[in-house]
């Protein structure tokens, strides 16, 4: 059984015992949450799809660790122009572990 749902603007695929790296989150590590907007389930042959979102469809996670990605390096540069700028970014990330998936 997987799920596809949304949360921080992106859209994750996950079956249970997976653990996942989403937008940050608001929650304590070792908190448990409930994701409420899933898109999509299937359980082998049944597949129920929402419109947007699966009604009573649920995704149950609970917060492993919150961390920053990889710097992410961003350079502008024109040539011949004496314009050279360099920055970097790092994305805050909340991980999960998927412990339970409900469609009713």
């Amino acid at each position: 059984m997987y799920a596809v749902f949304e949360t921080g603007g992106k859209q994750y695929r996950a079956q249970e015992g997976d653990v996942i790296r989403v937008e940050k989150l608001d929650a304590g590590e070792g908190a448990s949450i409930a994701i409420e907007k899933v898109l999509m389930v299937s359980d082998g042959d049944s597949v129920r799809i929402g419109a947007p979102y699966v009604a009573g469809g649920k995704v149950n996670a609970t917060v492993k660790a919150h961390g920053r990605g990889e710097k992410i390096r961003i350079v502008k540069h024109r040539r011949r122009k004496h314009y050279h700028r360099e920055m970097g970014h790092r994305q805050y990330y909340t991980e999960l572990q998927i412990t339970g998936i409900s469609a009713s």
